[in-house]
This record gives structure tokens, C-alpha cells and sequence, in this order.
């Protein structure tokens, strides 16, 4: 199979979501509340991490509020019905959904599968899409995670993960998302294959990993997410000898106030990681 051929699996028809069930609920009841009110006055530093972001149009402000509240499977249905208009929100809350509440690695991998085919045709379409572009490398890098990074990397997966983020930053320079997934990408592929051939092969280096990850929290210093990936990307270039930085990192992530259900689920991961 050629590397980036994403042919439908066992769980998938395609165009449509994979037969997954009930979806889980977000477990906790704290929870901000979101509105529509609220989604227009906070759109800003709801999406701080994705760049210069407009509200959305009115067909899909349901959509975002269900999102941020923790409704994923309702967010997906609404920005499906609305075509290319919609596939930022479904994309989006499924990569989300898969990556933070379903348990069924099948069913996570699958979903996983959808968002990178989604947003990979939609990028294919729209060469200047960044958020195509961004939630294609995050499926694939999420996907990649699952069947192990060394496997992904041989398959040719790493390359096109590297490749969209690098797209999205060009196009859009305050995506500290972007930056910050790049400098977690550098940093694995160093963590999996070693310093030299992460950069022969990958132009993976660790001083890169470090300025985009410092750049990213520059741009959002907020970001439970970016603060708990900083922290696992130093540990993977320099192991324990950074412990008490990585430690100070998911500190500052679990005592965040979140202002949506995502950040209430990255606090959460912080806490726990603290309690490990």
C-alpha cells in the first residue's frame, strides 16, 4: 500500500461516521457554561491557539456551542450537515472526542482515520486551508501514536505531518497549536530514532523542537495542551535530567482555570500526571 493511501477500514463507510456506538459524555459537571452569547464574546480566547480565527457563520454557532460544552457527537452531526462550511467543527470535535474519551482503541484509530481522510480532501481542494491542514496532521499524528510511531514513520506518515504543520505556520504565523504539535513531532521522532538519523532523514532536531515549543506558548501561554506537551518533549530529549522543569510545566497546566470542556479534560490529564 502506498504510504499515504487512506483507504476505508473495517469500522468506516466512506462518508459517513464509523459505527462507534454511544459516544462518551465529558465525566465531569463543572464543565463551563457556553451559549451562544458567550461563544461570541469569548470566540477569541476559546480558539487562542488556532490564530487569527473569525466567529463562525450563523448556520454553525449551534455547533460550536454544543463543541465547547463537551456535546462532540452533536457538534460532529451539525457541521456535517453543512458541508465544506462544516468540516473544521465535525473534524475537530471528532479528533477530540477520539483523543480524549473513547476507550476502544479500534474505534479511536478509526476515528482517527475519518478526520485525517476528511480534512486531507478538503486540504487537497483547499491547498491554503490551515485548518484542514492542521487537523489532517493531528489525526495522523494521533493515529500514528497508536500503531506505534516507529511504524507510522515507515509508512510515511511522519513526512506528511511535518509537512502540513509547516504549511499551516507558513500560511498562518500565530497557529500555536501548529507550533507546538511541530515541536512534539521533532521531539518524538528524535525520542524514537535518535538525534542523527531524526535529522538525516526527518530534519528533526532538538534545539527546533525547543524554539517551537517555546514559540507556541509564547503566542498561548494558557494552553493546558501545549504546556503538558512542552513538558513531555523535554523529557523525551533529555530524560530525567529535566524532570523538575516537565514537573513545573504540568503544575502550571492543572492549576489553569478551563474555559470550555477540552481545556477541563487537558487540566484533568495535568492532574493526573502530577499524581503519577
Amino acid at each position: 500500500m502506498p504510504p499515504h493511501d487512506f483507504r476505508p477500514i473495517s469500522l468506516m463507510t466512506p462518508g459517513t461516521a464509523p459505527v462507534v456506538g454511544v459516544w462518551a459524555r465529558v465525566p465531569y459537571p463543572d464543565v463551563p457554561a457556553i451559549d451562544a452569547a458567550t461563544l461570541e464574546v469569548q470566540w477569541r480566547q476559546l480558539h487562542a491557539g488556532q490564530g487569527l480565527q473569525t466567529p463562525p457563520p450563523e448556520p454553525l454557532i449551534e455547533g460550536w456551542v454544543r463543541y465547547h460544552r463537551g456535546d462532540f457527537e452533536q457538534a460532529v452531526d451539525i457541521g456535517l450537515l453543512h458541508g465544506s462550511h462544516g468540516l473544521a467543527l465535525a473534524n475537530q470535535a471528532t479528533a477530540v472526542y477520539a483523543n480524549y474519551l473513547e476507550r476502544r482503541e479500534s474505534v479511536r484509530l478509526a476515528l482517527f482515520r475519518q478526520v485525517a481522510e476528511r480534512a486531507g480532501a478538503q486540504a487537497t481542494a483547499e491547498p491554503d486551508n490551515c485548518q484542514a491542514l492542521y487537523w489532517q496532521a493531528y489525526a495522523l499524528g494521533r493515529y500514528a501514536e497508536g500503531i506505534s510511531v516507529a511504524r507510522a514513520l515507515a509508512q510515511g506518515l511522519g513526512g506528511k505531518v511535518k509537512h502540513s504543520l509547516e504549511r499551516v505556520i507558513a500560511l498562518q504565523p500565530h497557529h500555536a497549536d501548529a507550533h507546538i504539535s511541530l515541536g512534539a513531532f521533532h521531539a518524538e521522532v528524535i525520542d524514537k530514532v535518535g538525534p542523527l538519523v531524526a535529522r538525516m532523514t526527518y530534519g528533526a532536531r532538538a534545539e527546533t523542537a525547543i524554539e517551537l515549543f517555546e514559540r507556541g506558548l509564547e503566542l498561548h501561554p494558557d494552553s493546558a495542551s501545549g504546556l503538558m506537551e512542552y513538558a513531555r518533549g523535554l523529557l523525551a530529549l533529555h530524560g530525567d535530567g529535566r524532570m523538575a522543569e516537565a514537573t513545573r510545566l504540568y503544575e502550571k497546566a492543572a492549576a489553569l482555570k478551563p474555559v470550555d470542556a477540552r481545556e477541563r479534560l487537558d487540566v484533568e490529564l495535568a492532574r493526573a500526571g502530577l499524581s503519577d
